[in-house]
């Protein structure tokens, strides 16, 4: 196992940014970076050894500022959407910046904790960021330290553990917005890649990718992926949940989510033979197709696009600050955020 820090660039105000690459003895590496706790590229070998880079990205500091797809990012302190831009906490009520048409979507696209600049430190087999984030900053209450640590395990598993504080109730609800294509960042669309969600029920939502609050079951549907089927098997089924969002962007509601670490989610790719699993204690996943990826070059010049990639965030429910039946990401004095996710490749 080793950690290895070098220079990625340069910010627009002068302050160096550096990559640090997780390595284990099995042929995996994970580069992440502190701008953004951004991860980078994620190599993984087959069945044969063969390795690939799994993860969409870019290789310059300069293409992270822009990202409007959020490759690799780390989304906070408000993943996902909120309806509307504005909340209320205690009686007080919150606007935030309206940026996915009357909506809150990750926070802040410009502010956000994916274009920040957060302390570092490598451990062993670790690298630690840490980040805090003012009262009023983006609209959101209270004062808030945020440590993020990724890990890497000689069996395969890339760990991705979150903690966060705050001084006043808030929202703190952070994922990862990595997008995956197991047979390789530039091999193309991922359509044919299979998935199973350990999840019977999803969350609808109206135009705009808001939740109705129904809690709804997937039997009978084109949402249901509790047995393994390929993404696109019915991405284009004549069904309006899938009409709303061009293909799959749903959070699915994890079965028996009890705050304890458990399998959620197993993608496969026929093409390499990798497959991937996906631990969490958190309640729910975006299963995101990446549908609206637009056009533009990536790591080592691959064109990306729609469908070139598959996201699995994991989080509380998107608007749940609206839906008081829903899981709720209000944390502050007396309640700290903690949360652990796992991905590992088999």
């Amino acid at each position: 196992m080793s950690v290895v820090k070098e220079k990625f660039g340069t910010t627009k105000d002068g302050k160096d940014v550096y990559a640090y690459t997780l390595s284990n003895a099995k042929g995996m590496a994970a580069k992440i970076i502190n701008y953004g706790a951004n991860l980078v590229s994620l190599l993984v070998p087959d069945a044969n050894g063969r390795t690939e880079d799994v993860v969409l990205g870019f290789d310059r500091l300069e293409d992270y500022y822009g990202n409007g797809s959020f490759f690799g990012a780390t989304i906070g302190p408000s993943a996902n959407r909120i309806a509307g831009a504005a909340f209320a906490i205690d009686g007080k009520e919150y606007h935030i910046d309206v940026n996915d048409g009357p909506n809150n979507l990750h926070s802040h696209m410009e502010d956000g904790y994916h274009k920040r600049l957060w302390d570092a430190e490598e451990g062993k087999d670790s690298v630690t960021l840490t980040l805090e984030g003012r009262d009023g900053e983006m609209g959101f209450p209270g004062n808030k330290k945020i440590t993020m640590i990724y890990s890497l395990s000689e069996d395969n598993g890339l760990k991705l553990s979150y903690h966060a504080t705050a001084d006043a109730n808030t929202i703190i609800n952070i994922t990862n917005h990595s997008y995956f294509n197991l047979s390789g960042h530039k091999a193309g669309k991922i359509e044919d890649h299979q998935l199973k969600l350990n999840a019977s029920h999803y969350t609808p939502v109206v135009a705009g990718s808001i939740p109705t609050g129904e809690i709804a079951p997937v039997a009978g549907t084109p949402m249901d992926f509790t047995t393994m089927k390929p993404i696109g098997q019915d991405i284009n089924a004549d069904f309006e949940q899938l009409k709303l969002g061009k293909g799959y962007d749903h959070n699915f509601v994890i079965d028996d989510a009890d705050g304890t670490l458990r399998e959620i989610a197993e993608a496969y790719d026929p093409k390499s033979g990798r497959r991937m699993k996906v631990f969490t204690d958190l309640p729910g996943v975006q299963f995101y197709a990446g549908n609206c990826i637009g056009e533009e070059r990536g790591k080592e010049g691959a064109l990306y696009g729609p469908r070139v990639g598959f996201c699995l965030e994991t989080h509380y429910f998107p608007d749940n600050i609206h839906h008081p039946n829903f899981p709720q990401a209000v944390f502050g004095p007396g309640r700290d955020y903690d949360a652990v996710t796992v991905y590992q490749f088999l």
